[in-house]
Order: C-alpha cells, then structure tokens, then sequence
C-alpha cells in the first residue's frame, strides 16, 4: 500500500514539474513579447513628441454649424 501511494506522489510530482516548466517558458516568451512593447511604445511616443504642430485648424477653432 505504501509503495502505490508513493509511487502516485511521484507520478503527480512529475507532472507538477512538467507543468511548471511549461508555465515558466510561457512566463519568459511574455516577458519577452513585453519588452517589446514596451519599445514599441517608447518610439511612438518619441515620434510623437517630434511632431510638428499642423497647420490644419483644430475642431475647436472652427465656426459652429448654421442651424436651421
């Protein structure tokens, strides 16, 4: 009896590892993707702050509708 019982705490310790190691690939792949991002997000931010003020009047500027 004791040997079935240990026997299935090793079968489920394997698979515990087995599922830790999956988890831990899955963790790095998205802080992987994550620091990607977030240069992504570095350089639109950057190239926004680069960009010129438009010459094309802002919605604010413009004369209200005619109504009718």
């Amino acid at each position: 009896m004791n040997s079935d019982r240990l026997t299935d705490l090793e079968i489920k310790l394997a698979f515990q590892e087995d599922l830790v190691d999956s988890l831990n690939q899955v963790v790095t792949a998205q802080q992987r993707e994550l620091e990607l991002l977030q240069g992504q997000v570095r350089l639109l931010y950057q190239q926004l702050k680069s960009l010129q003020p438009s010459d094309i009047a802002s919605v604010a500027d413009e004369a209200p509708p005619p109504h009718y």
